[in-house]
């Protein structure tokens, strides 16, 4: 059974920094891109960032300059780096992965969410 285990989210206030971090679990053979998507109440699911296995990263635009997405295949690890928090970056956080099991098709995987909150 594959997860995707998150962390690392909270209240700051606005200009402040928090990290992300989501690791992947179980029995698979190849994770391809990670990422991170937000919703916001009322809003529907954004990409936030994604990164590949060879470490190529996007980000939407909204973030660009202020987020740094980072990937460590040994541990099966991403880490979403978020800086200068504005009150719109409020949201709930997913993680996503592209896995390829042992006996299973490529699939896309969510994690369970966790909650940034950005006072003004």
């Amino acid at each position: 059974q594959v997860q995707l285990v998150e962390s690392g989210g909270g209240l700051v206030q606005a200009g402040g920094s928090l990290r992300l971090s989501c690791a992947a679990s179980g029995y698979f053979f190849r994770i391809r891109t990670m990422g991170w998507y937000r919703q916001a109440p009322g809003m529907q699911r954004e990409v936030v960032a994604t990164i590949t296995s060879g470490g190529t990263t996007n980000y939407t635009d909204s973030v660009k300059g202020r987020f740094t997405l980072s990937r460590d295949n040994a541990k099966n690890t991403v880490y979403l780096q978020m800086n200068s928090l504005k009150p719109e970056d409020t949201a709930v956080y997913y993680c996503n992965a592209a896995i390829l099991g042992y006996d299973t098709l490529w699939s896309g995987y969510w994690g369970q969410g966790t909650q940034v909150t950005v006072s003004s």
